[in-house]
């Protein structure tokens, strides 16, 4: 009877674990002060990643179970020193903020979550933008034609070179592939001139649009592809209609435009960042400004979300903003800004927004900077697009706006993968959940820095250019 007594005690005990609500925990974990107290924002948000906080933490111990390895383990591991890693491998360079390395282990998961840490910035929590950052952070301050021990990543092999454009004269400093198509191919360069071309069966140039004055800085296709919008130094943002090779409408400015997009969802809407420090809405039908946001410095790059109702943009002193967009009114609103941790600052040459990724289990940015260092970031929608960097890789400072690419969504299975052009004229594929040897491979073929890349649709094609004017499309090995 007594037996019976204590199991039904037992399960009860049980049962009330299960049906606890864990946005008390949340409250009770919530700091008491006048400060959380008076902001109802701070605390809703602090809540929120309390609350998001313990996932990952069952996540983990969970991999640590399934790679044979017990509680004592995992509890072990927690309770390690700060300076554990110098008692198990070399000493490398590392930049501010690294909590632990990555190392290998025999499940693909505790590859990511092994060494990850957690740790507390309460200097970002201020007003909206308070927040706790799950950071990782690792380095190779090598240059690139020094990364020799690597070993090719067979999904990211490459049987050669499909195609070569060498038509310019000028570095191509941009170069995009259409949206949805495997074969339409636009690249821009500093003198002015933008290329479309199709890398079909019979890789051949369609147009060729002349208009711009002085270097094409950035461009975007339609959604149909029917046209193409681009932004240049000569201060001017021009409407490409591409059948036709005509430009249709010219869009004067008072500075030198840097970054284009069209909006997903409306394409009527085009964003645009400038030189003034401002990123301006405009309406593609009339050409006329509706909407703009001004900032602390220019605005060197940008990204939508894939609903539109969001702007990630990266400015000259590599800081990272998010920004709120009505997709229907074309209206800006500031939410977020991440700013650099290094004390050289150096622009933004990149923002690529994911919807998704393994290593963050959710949407993913990426954003490289001149002095190259390529960041990449988790990205909470539920909180307005706010980030947080979740690693880091430093390479070798660039002289030219080297810019960066996510690989296919083939990089979900097998870790997560950037390529990137290089001053050494190699293209570099880095696998950030491989720190100790993070290059797994390069591509050898240009004579002159590698600047842009670009993947794709059919995920078996990647574009790459060079200040030379060449642009090289690669074909990728067929995997299984």
């Amino acid at each position: 009877m007594g037996d019976e007594t204590t199991e039904k005690c037992s399960s009860e005990r049980k049962d009330e674990k299960k049906n606890i609500d864990p946005e008390f925990f949340s409250c009770l974990l919530q700091p008491p002060g006048e400060d959380a107290n008076a902001d109802p924002d701070y605390v809703g948000i602090r809540r929120l990643i309390i609350y998001r906080k313990g996932e990952p933490g069952v996540d983990r111990r969970k991999d640590w179970k399934c790679n044979g390895k017990g509680y004592v383990a995992y509890r072990n591991y927690i309770r390690r020193p700060r300076n554990w890693e110098s008692f198990h491998i070399p000493s490398h360079p590392s930049t501010p903020g690294q909590s632990g390395r990555w190392v290998s282990s025999p499940g693909p998961h505790s590859l990511l979550f092994e060494l990850d840490s957690w740790s507390s910035s309460r200097n970002l929590l201020q007003g909206c933008n308070r927040s706790l950052g799950h950071q990782t952070s690792f380095s190779s301050r090598t240059s690139d034609s020094k990364h020799v021990h690597y070993k090719v990543e067979p999904a990211y092999s490459f049987v050669g070179m499909h195609c070569i454009f060498d038509n310019c004269k000028a570095s191509v400093m941009v170069l995009k592939f259409g949206h949805m198509s495997s074969d339409l191919l636009a690249y821009g360069a500093s003198d002015g001139t933008l290329t479309v071309c199709t890398v079909s069966q019979s890789p051949s140039i369609i147009k060729q649009l002349r208009g711009h004055s002085k270097e094409v800085t950035d461009f975007d296709f339609s959604s149909n592809n029917q046209y193409i919008a681009s932004s240049s130094m000569d201060k001017t943002v021009r409407i490409w209609e591409i059948s036709k090779g005509h430009c249709i409408r010219v869009i004067y400015g008072i500075s030198s435009q840097l970054c284009i997009c069209f909006h997903p969802v409306n394409n009527n809407f085009l964003s645009v960042g400038n030189a003034n420090r401002e990123i301006t809405v405009i309406n593609f039908s009339t050409g006329r400004i509706i909407n703009k946001a001004v900032f602390e410095n220019e605005v060197t790059a940008m990204n939508h979300d894939h609903t539109g109702n969001l702007i990630f943009c990266g400015d000259a002193q590599g800081c990272i903003y998010t920004i709120g967009m009505n997709s229907h009114t074309g209206e800006l609103s500031r939410s977020h800004r991440n700013q650099s941790s290094c004390k050289h600052k150096s622009p933004i040459t990149t923002v690529q927004y994911r919807t998704f990724s393994l290593l963050a289990r959710g949407p993913v940015l990426l954003a490289c900077t001149q002095d190259g260092s390529l960041s990449f970031f988790s990205v909470a929608l539920e909180i307005r697009g706010y980030l947080t960097l979740r690693c880091s890789l430093k390479l070798a400072p660039r002289v030219h706006s080297i810019r960066a690419s996510f690989c296919p969504l083939l990089s979900l299975e097998k870790g997560e993968f950037i390529v990137a052009g290089s001053e050494d004229s190699n293209v570099y594929f880095y696998d950030l959940t491989r720190p100790r040897h993070t290059c797994v491979n390069k591509l050898q073929g240009h004579g002159s820095p590698a600047i842009g890349v670009a993947w794709n649709h059919g995920e078996n094609l990647l574009a790459s250019s060079d200040s030379d004017g060449t642009v090289i499309v690669w074909k990728r090995a067929k995997t299984i």
